[in-house]
């Protein structure tokens, strides 16, 4: 065996899934080769194939998974002729990997320092050097008081500290094969890119080969070497990830390109671009090109015959056509206004909300003097760090949270209470939200048609023909078909999982929709269909959104507003394009240069010193002085900043001169 020898080889490799007795094909000879140090990224919609593609190279299949035909080696071994203690100790040693929902991955029984500590004791590492080495890693993934965490459960943690407890893991024992599946979806900007810069360290330090799996396009340029595009179980593009990226030769890597929200372009403007139709169902025999039937370039050449593999330039590609795959625009579709009319007058009126928890010396203010105003047929954009309050607010107002003493909500004019059990039921069903993850939120005992039948029944009143029309209109406006209507949640894919729980929320025609991450699961594809579907919902019902998202891009596009949080206040708040273009808070300017832009020119990042702060280490004077890089001594760290009103609406909380304060270039 030589250093040439790949990391990671799939040969002629086919998987099938068996349901219900019957063989259905997952992955259908997929042939690739990941070398060591080299970062090789898979890119598709959701139920292509990429997480089984992952689960197969680590031979993670689940009892009804098989690999049908084929090979997988790892450094020149084929991990389907080993023996299980080989195997284990591949996996102990060699090999890790980041799954896509963290909460699964983690065990709900043991505590966050119990379980990283087994990673130490299964590498032979002594017991004494075990909680110090814990700490150590826990603080390489920037979580804050790795002591404090290392004492609770995986429930006490938000999911994006979930996800940086599971990224410590994987890196913990220096795999030389990292398998990355949606590793920073419940991550935000900053967090996101100091995981990524650890993950790049980690390739030139030891060498280690890495298969990146992830919807989000612009991670997957900035980070990988090559990229693979699966569809439908075939890997329909491969090339360097430059090729891949400017110069397409597959109508669907086109046809994904085109789904992301570009800079400068609102909801307001122009719908996004969506590929039509739906994936075919595994095992579906098709004949001619699997993609054909969504396909804007396809004609009966396409339809009738499979295409070969074309490789030009090291670019290969599965279609008769590269050059019309090269012509397609990259550009969002183009359309009219999806409404005429602004925001009209306040629907939701938010002030001096604040929000402890605990009691005596240990009670800590994790929201603080909060205030807000929502207008009808508005999107206020949240944004923020994991850790600043955030999910909370919503909570708060949803009802689940009682606020503290002093906090004044109101709804259309009236109070509302501080609990659900003490609101009317219209309150109730006009304020509903989409969770980030789908799998605590969906009831796993419950088809889709009940789940969704049940809110109906229960919130609007509807029954019989009038609930199932509605039961239709959801179901079509999610891009769900009628066969996923009697699915359970474990049937379904992660972004599957989403577009119910986004179908749900919208069943109680509600005025107000927390929106907490609501296309963090979902493929570009999906992700575009879901943010022109709550768009035209929005014009069409003057319903009001409060989005909370990592995602810089989705909040742009889908805000009208923007507030900008930090351990527990507001420290900017203004209208969408005036936050994005500055002047900026030295905090929106740290969060905006930590996201990756596909096709943007590479800005310097703005870093910032440290993790943020626990309540409990609330810093005096200005909130964010002890990592500001533009901190002023002597007045940010003893003063509370005062409000700067930029422009109309546009205000921050900031001790630096107008002419001082960051504007992004």
């Amino acid at each position: 065996m030589t250093d040439a020898t790949p990391a990671l080889q799939f040969e002629n490799l086919s998987v099938a899934y068996r349901v219900k007795g019957v063989s259905r094909l997952v992955l259908a000879g997929i042939s690739l080769e990941i070398r060591k140090g080299e970062a090789y990224g898979l890119v598709g919609e959701s139920g292509c194939g990429k997480s089984t593609a992952a689960f197969a190279a680590l031979r993670y299949l689940p009892r009804n998974g098989a690999v049908t035909a084929g090979r997988i080696l790892i450094d020149g071994q084929d991990i389907g002729q080993m023996a299980a203690p080989a195997l284990r100790r591949l996996r102990r040693q060699s090999v890790a990997m980041v799954y896509q929902d963290p909460g699964k991955a983690l065990n709900p029984s043991l505590t966050i320092g119990r379980q990283v500590q087994e990673v130490f004791e299964l590498a032979g590492v002594p017991r004494a050097d075990w909680a110090a080495r814990t700490v150590e890693i826990l603080a390489k993934v920037q979580i804050s008081d790795p002591q404090r965490v290392m004492e609770r459960y995986p429930h006490q943690l938000s999911g994006g500290m979930q996800q940086r407890v599971a990224i410590a893991m994987a890196i913990a024992s220096n795999p030389t094969l990292l398998v990355l599946d949606e590793p920073t979806t419940g991550l935000d900007a900053t967090v996101e890119a100091e995981v990524l810069d650890l993950i790049q360290h980690l390739r030139r330090e030891l060498s280690t080969a890495i298969l990146f799996i992830s919807h989000n396009l612009a991670v997957i340029a900035r980070m990988c070497d090559r990229v693979g595009v699966l569809y439908a179980g075939r890997l329909v593009e491969e090339a360097a990830t430059a090729q891949i990226f400017n110069a397409p030769q597959h109508p669907y890597t086109a046809g994904l390109l085109s789904c992301l929200p570009q800079a400068g372009r609102s909801k307001d403007q122009a719908p996004l671009a969506t590929i039509p139709g739906f994936l075919p169902v595994p095992g579906e025999v098709t004949r001619g090109c699997i993609f054909a039937p969504r396909c804007a370039v396809a004609d009966d050449l396409c339809r009738s015959t499979e295409p070969a593999r074309h490789v030009n330039d090291g670019h290969a590609s599965k279609c008769h056509y590269p050059e019309r795959a090269a012509a397609l625009p990259i550009v969002a579709r183009v359309g009219g206004p999806l409404r005429d009319t602004a925001p009209a007058g306040p629907v939701l009126h938010i002030e001096n909300l604040s929000k402890s928890f605990g009691d005596g010396p240990e009670r800590q203010r994790v929201l603080r003097d909060i205030g807000i105003e929502l207008r009808k047929g508005e999107t206020l954009g949240l944004v923020g760090e994991s850790g600043s309050g955030k999910t909370t607010l919503a909570r708060c107002l949803l009802g689940l949270l009682q606020p503290d003493k002093g906090s004044e909500l109101k709804f259309a004019g009236a109070r509302l209470a501080g609990r659900t059990s003490q609101r009317s039921r219209d309150q109730v069903k006009s304020i509903q939200i989409v969770f980030q993850n789908p799998d605590s939120a969906l009831n796993r005992s419950h088809t889709v048609r009940r789940m969704l039948e049940r809110t109906i029944s229960l919130l609007v009143g509807l029954k019989g023909a009038a609930r199932e029309a509605r039961v239709q209109a959801l179901t079509q406006g999610v891009r769900l078909t009628e066969r996923h209507l009697s699915s359970m949640p474990r049937q379904l894919s992660g972004g599957l999982k989403q577009r119910v729980a986004i179908a749900r929320a919208f069943a109680s025609d509600p005025q107000v929709l927390i929106c907490d991450e609501p296309t963090s699961a979902l493929d570009v594809s999906v992700q575009a269909a879901i943010l022109n579907l709550l768009a035209e919902l929005q014009a069409e019902t003057q319903v009001s959104y409060i989005l909370i998202s990592h995602d810089l891009g989705v909040v742009r596009y889908l805000s009208d507003r923007i507030a900008v949080m930090y351990l527990g206040q507001i420290l900017e708040i203004g209208p969408a394009e005036a936050v994005f273009s500055g002047p900026h808070h030295p905090y929106t300017a740290a969060l905006l240069s930590s996201a990756p832009e596909l096709g943007a020119a590479s800005a310097e990042r703005v870093r910032l010193v440290g993790a943020l702060p626990t309540t409990a280490q609330r810093p005096t004077g200005c909130v964010f002085h002890t990592r500001c890089p533009q901190s002023i001594p002597g007045l940010c760290n003893s003063k509370a900043p005062p409000q700067i009103a930029l422009a109309a609406g546009h205000v921050i909380d900031c001790h630096l001169p107008i002419d001082a304060l960051p504007v992004r270039r």
